[in-house]
């Protein structure tokens, strides 16, 4: 069950059950706060003498519910838009108890920091009906706010508002300054093949790097103290100090032993390539899922490095002072990344619990689940924002997805499908992330149908489209349907060989026929069946529209016939719903 965050300490648990109801709660997209659900957040605010606060979506979902003091509450950062030059997508909605709705200079400075949609407090009287209520926007620079009128909370301009939302997200986004930070001067490192240190380029150039010197020293295994041999490290050092190195990057995964005796020679930052792929996907982590998965995943891989540095760092070697039961410092910092370790995971579970509820609630309104997997900078999120006209964040890099992001689409029979883009795959996925992320790759392994996007302008497709299978296998995401696509179609040379159905999701070509093959392997364990819905349940028929394919509709006497492809489970409910199953 969804929880009530924040300071809940002394709130009755059968009050904290009713405000989950608010949980369950659909915003219709011009309405900014709809009347009854501002009736009942005002209530539950006087009830408790608490601020109450709303995230709302702009997919009218209620995204998470606070409970903060009697004169103010803590606002968590929440963002569900990928890009930092993009709004939230968050409107936050709070309550000042006993007070007017105007808003405080707190109010404005979580505004400006958060990126929220907008930001608006309700005055609530003590029987707790709505009083005041006053809105704030952020301007197109960043640094300022529009400010509404203090207004009646009950004659809230719900599509004048939600229009201002709109306008000020395009006009924030063509207006904010590029200022771009200082990029490190990276050096890489390999023992493989030119070809693997041209996707560690990339994943420093993601990362914000230039690669100012590539070292490559082929081995059939690295050297167990410097990774390379000895003397190519010592070479290294010299070369890195000529090209003004601020990092070393090893393409390989380096022991804490390694690590320590190359930053010794080096007398630079040594990374690798785990290191370098956590770094990215924390950079790029805004859900608060996301954040707590990467973490998990950065603290549990640097746990397993910590080494201790002789004296300096024990209590243990006796002498004045150190007498007794004392820890090192070593054996500190792996207690306090357990520590840390637990309460993550304590609080990753409930997000998991959260999304499974979502997910079950999904599976009861029988709407299937299409899921695009692919190596990562294939162009599935190219293709996602064309399949559902959305604006999810798209650059020509690496892990340019991170939280994976479902919306409806619509497929060429009217039937309704949910897509979804998933975190791009990669060679030598970090054990860690794969842990940290099952939960989220799930959405994959429990899919109705798998599109598997390989990158047809890439000279590595095959040996790419090799990884996602088997990180495929290892998920256990062996038992759904699979569609094979070779995306940017409009790139490939004529007569090259394409894996499945070639198309281009930035010009669309041969897009139709992809929706035509997902309809048809949904539809796959489906049958064709005539039904009568009589006239006292027509509305029946738009629910079975977003169930399966309509072939044939006409209007008679005793209602409306239907021809439809339908799954087994769906024609039983259409039967217990009033509809009357004919024969041909």
């Amino acid at each position: 069950m969804p929880q009530i965050h924040g300071n809940t300490e002394g709130v009755r648990k059968s009050v904290l059950e009713q405000m989950c109801a608010m949980y369950e709660a659909v915003v219709a997209p011009d309405d900014f706060m709809p009347q009854d659900l501002l009736e009942s957040l005002c209530g539950y605010c006087a009830s408790i003498n608490r601020e109450v606060a709303l995230y709302i979506t702009r997919y009218g979902e209620i995204a998470d519910i606070f409970i903060g003091k009697a004169d103010s509450i803590d606002l968590p950062d929440l963002r569900l838009r990928r890009s930092d030059r993009r709004l939230s997508l968050i409107r936050c909605v709070h309550t000042h108890p006993s007070s007017s709705g105007e808003l405080s200079d707190v109010d404005v400075s979580a505004l400006l920091s958060m990126r929220f949609d907008a930001m608006c407090a309700v005055g609530v009287s003590a029987d707790g009906r709505p009083t005041s209520a006053q809105c704030a926007f952020l301007e197109p620079g960043g640094d300022g706010v529009r400010m509404t009128e203090l207004i009646s909370a009950r004659r809230i301009p719900q599509e004048e508002w939600m229009r201002t939302i709109r306008e000020t997200d395009e006009a924030y986004l063509s207006a904010l300054p590029n200022t771009a930070p200082a990029r490190e001067r990276a050096v890489l490192v390999g023992i493989e093949s030119e070809t693997s240190l041209d996707e560690l380029e990339e994943l420093a150039r993601t990362a914000g790097a230039d690669t100012v010197l590539r070292v490559l020293q082929k081995r059939p295994k690295p050297d167990t103290a410097y990774c390379v041999g000895k003397g190519k490290a010592e070479e290294l050092s010299l070369r890195c100090q000529v090209a003004q190195a601020d990092v070393v990057i090893f393409d390989e995964e380096l022991t804490g032993v390694m690590q320590k005796n190359l930053e010794e020679l080096l007398r630079v930052k040594v990374v690798d390539r785990t290191t370098l792929i956590l770094d990215i996907f924390a950079a790029r982590a805004n859900t608060r899922e996301g954040k707590l998965q990467v973490e998990i995943a950065q603290l549990n891989y640097r746990s397993q490095r910590l080494l201790g540095q002789g004296l300096v760092l024990s209590r243990l070697a006796g002498g004045i002072g150190t007498r007794g039961p004392g820890e090192s410092k070593l054996e500190v910092s792996r207690r306090r990344i357990r520590e840390r370790l637990n309460d993550l995971t304590r609080e990753l579970e409930q997000v998991e619990r959260q999304r499974g509820l979502r997910r079950q609630s999904r599976e009861r309104g029988g709407v299937p689940v299409v899921a695009l997997v692919g190596y990562t900078n294939a162009g599935k999120s190219t293709l996602f924002n064309f399949l559902t006209g959305s604006d999810v964040y798209v650059e020509n890099q690496l892990f340019a997805t991170l939280d994976s992001v479902s919306r409806p689409v619509t497929l060429p029979r009217g039937a309704k499908a949910l897509l979804v883009d998933t975190v791009g795959f990669i060679r030598k996925l970090p054990h860690e992330l794969i842990k940290a992320f099952r939960a989220t790759l799930e959405e994959a392994k429990l899919a109705d149908v798998l599109v598997i996007v390989s990158d047809g302008a890439d000279p590595e497709a095959a040996c790419h489209r090799q990884t996602v299978l088997e990180v495929l296998d290892s998920l256990g995401a062996t038992q759904s349907k699979r569609i094979e696509v070779t995306n940017k179609a409009d790139l490939l040379s004529p007569g090259a060989d394409s894996q499945g159905l070639a198309i281009s999701a930035r010009t669309g070509e041969n897009v139709d026929a992809l929706l035509e093959a997902i309809e048809s392997a949904l539809n796959q364990d489906a049958q064709e069946v005539l039904l009568l819905i009589p006239f006292a349940s027509y509305g029946l028929l738009n629910r079975l529209r977003g169930l399966g394919s309509v072939l044939q509709q006409r209007h008679a006497d005793d209602g409306v016939r239907v021809r439809i492809c339908l799954k087994t489970k769906d024609i039983s409910f259409a039967l217990r719903q009033g509809a009357v199953l004919l024969k041909e």
